[in-house]
């Protein structure tokens, strides 16, 4: 069982920039693929950016270049980090731990781009 937990949401401006934090209770943080995904309202959910157990990345297109994910495997945290926020970046942005058909979710936390 994993307990996912995120922070760093809030209002900013076009142009902006905000630092998402998910932090993950429970054990072998590090074999899990770990993934932010977003959903704006009216929309599906959608994968932001992911990075496997491996260290491999990938991102939805309209994000690469502006956003960048990490994480700590002695801390068990994964980050976002979002510059050049655009107003359709405005969406609940949830953390996703997954591990083979094992999968687990935060609460979501809002990102609201406007000025």
């Amino acid at each position: 069982q994993v307990h996912l937990v995120e922070s760093g949401g809030g209002l900013v401006q076009p142009g902006g920039s905000l630092r998402l934090s998910c932090a993950a209770s429970g054990s072998m943080f590090s074999m899990f693929t770990m993934g932010w995904y977003r959903q704006a309202p009216g929309k599906q959910r959608e994968l932001v950016a992911l990075m496997t157990s491996s260290g491999v990345t990938n991102y939805l297109d309209s994000v690469k270049g502006r956003f960048t994910i990490s994480r700590d495997n002695d801390k068990n945290t994964v980050d976002l980090q979002m510059n050049s926020l655009k107003p359709e970046d405005t969406a609940v942005y949830y953390c996703q731990a997954r591990r083979y058909l094992n999968e687990y979710w935060g609460q979501g936390t809002q990102v609201t781009v406007s000025s």
